[in-house]
């Protein structure tokens, strides 16, 4: 079957023109991160779900909850702390005195965008609550069982540097995130920026300016964005190349992992790469594609050996290697 590309292309740069607008949006209360902004977008694009960890005071609240308030949709904030339950999120049964029965009452995670605020504050069970529902996409309350809404998007965060009273995210739980972003500090421009524009103490007001319809048509039209076999083999032999990693002659890191990329990276990196191509207007991906989203989609896939963490050497450095290393079509 051909593809006609150029005629991708023009509908692509049409169906993607609102992106521009919604990072004009942001732009007025987010100066700089715009590598933090594209892959919210990304996240909306592909329903998949985000990390982010960074110290605080560095936007990653008030991004999420900007980009809320852009796209015409619900939004609710989840504080998570360490008394939090697992019914504070997904809700619980109450008894009706009218009618003499139970009735179910929602909780928060009955809405469309969350915000997970500093997520590795709750214990295990609350964790496990949200994550279930982040991979089912249902919540069960007493014994019926809910579909949640359409488009529903867990934006957790969590503060890499205090470690008393949190509860670490178990790999296998972090691996249902899609992203995990690292927000570093502002330049000294942008810091310059920030206190220009925020220095009084007020935020600016942003629009709603993309409603639900346009978010689930953008979905529909980035999986219309061809890929060429070439670059779906790319993807494949970087993951691989994580389980195997003499495969592309990088034999010395065997040693240092102790688990590689499962399936769930190779789909995760087709989806974003798509999405990566289709916020630049493009209706084909290309390599570079995957290797600007590369990292984010790989960097918590990937576990590291004693060895390795003896060595100060982090799965980052890894996926880096492989890059470096696997063959660019």
């Amino acid at each position: 079957m051909t593809v006609d590309i150029s005629a991708l292309n023009e509908k692509i740069k049409e169906e993607s023109s609102f992106v521009t607008l919604l990072r004009n949006e942001l732009g007025k209360v987010i100066i700089g991160q715009s590598r933090m902004v594209d892959r919210l977008l990304i996240g909306i694009l592909t329903r998949g779900h985000v990390l982010l960890e960074g110290v605080p005071g560095l936007a990653k609240t008030l991004a999420v909850s900007t980009l809320a308030k852009i796209v015409d949709t619900g939004f609710k904030r989840i504080q998570f702390t360490p008394d939090l339950l697992p019914a504070d999120l997904i809700g619980t049964m109450v008894f009706n005195q009218k009618s003499g029965e139970f009735v179910a009452k929602k909780g928060p995670l009955f809405s469309n965008i969350i915000l997970a605020d500093e997520i590795n504050r709750a214990p295990a069970k609350v964790q496990s609550a949200l994550l279930e529902a982040m991979q089912e996409r249902q919540v069960t309350i007493g014994e019926q069982t809910y579909k949640l809404d359409e488009p529903f998007l867990v934006l957790a965060t969590q503060n890499p540097i205090e470690q008393e009273g949190t509860y670490p995210l178990p790999e296998a739980q972090v691996d249902r995130f899609m992203m995990k972003l690292k927000v570093v500090y502002p330049t000294r421009e942008e810091e310059k920026q920030i206190l220009s524009r925020m220095g009084k103490g007020e935020v600016p007001e942003v629009s709603r300016v993309i409603s639900v319809d346009k978010i689930l048509s953008a979905r529909s039209t980035v999986s219309e964005i061809y890929m060429d076999p070439k670059v779906e083999d790319y993807i494949v032999n970087i993951v691989y190349a994580s389980r195997e990693p003499h495969s592309v002659g990088l034999g010395d890191l065997k040693p240092l992992i102790s688990y590689g990329a499962s399936p769930r990276a190779t789909l995760f990196l087709t989806r974003a790469a798509r999405a990566h191509a289709f916020i630049r207007g493009r209706g084909y991906v290309t390599p570079e594609d995957v290797k600007s989203i590369g990292l984010d989609i790989l960097r918590h896939r990937i576990i590291v050996t004693y060895e390795a963490e003896a060595e100060n050497i982090t799965s980052e450095d890894i996926v880096q290697k492989i890059f470096d290393s696997v063959e660019v079509p």
